[in-house]
């Protein structure tokens, strides 16, 4: 089986956002009187911002403390302060070894996708000069279900027009690399705590074309790599 496709998480992968949507969420969660420490940002990454702010008011026992409207206005807040902080972003906020591995991808002639729960994904790729790096993006105004949930990696696969069998898909979330493996394609995690992963890789100076095809083909065509 060819592979056509890989396709990538945002945060953590491609560029690293994660503090700047915890420095938002911590300012939000201050104001109504909840203490958020660094700790708390791993319960936060890779989810979408309603999730976030439900696993936030669950915390601290404030579930039941706002209303649906009331909820929906503290997630626009957070986000207004988060997409002020986008500003600093550049080409070299690119996580290690991404921008190279965007061109060897390219020169083999694999289409690329990127499944990010973030709305504003359209906009960090643009300030960090890669829009056209990119064959489709899926973000969380065309799915219903967050990670792990699989349906953002099926429609990154849809708008790229290959089945979930011929992609392979990067994450550094627990919940994106079940969200990976629910899809049916091959995951490649970074980070060290993951679980699951068919390709596990400490940091993404360790992703590179090579790396990623020898995986396809030990997985995809074990016959044929031995």
């Amino acid at each position: 089986m060819t592979l056509k496709a890989i396709i990538f998480d945002l945060d953590g992968v491609i560029t690293d956002t994660a503090h700047l949507h915890f420095q938002a969420w911590r300012t939000i969660a201050a104001e109504i009187g909840i203490t958020l420490d660094e700790t708390f940002n791993a319960e936060l990454k890779g989810i979408g911002r309603m999730d976030s702010l439900l696993r936030i008011l669950r915390f601290a026992g404030m579930e039941k403390a706002f209303s649906e409207k009331e909820r929906y206005a503290l997630t626009q807040a957070k986000n207004a302060l988060y997409v002020r902080s986008l500003a600093g972003l550049n080409a070299d906020s690119l996580m290690p070894g991404i921008g190279g591995l965007l061109s060897e991808i390219r020169a083999a002639g694999i289409r690329t996708g990127l499944a990010s729960v973030s709305l504003n994904a359209p906009q960090i790729l643009h300030a960090l000069g890669i829009t056209a790096a990119f064959d489709f993006c899926a973000d969380a105004a065309r799915i219903t279900h967050s990670k792990p949930h699989p349906e953002i990696f099926l429609a990154a696969c849809q708008g790229l027009g290959v089945m979930p069998e011929q992609a392979l898909g990067i994450e550094d979330a627990q919940a994106g690399i079940e969200a990976i493996n629910a899809a049916g394609m091959l995951s490649v995690g970074i980070g060290d705590d993951l679980t699951h992963a068919g390709l596990k890789l400490s940091s993404t100076n360790e992703l590179t074309w090579q790396r990623l095809s020898d995986f396809w083909h030990a997985k995809r065509c074990p016959i044929l790599h031995q």
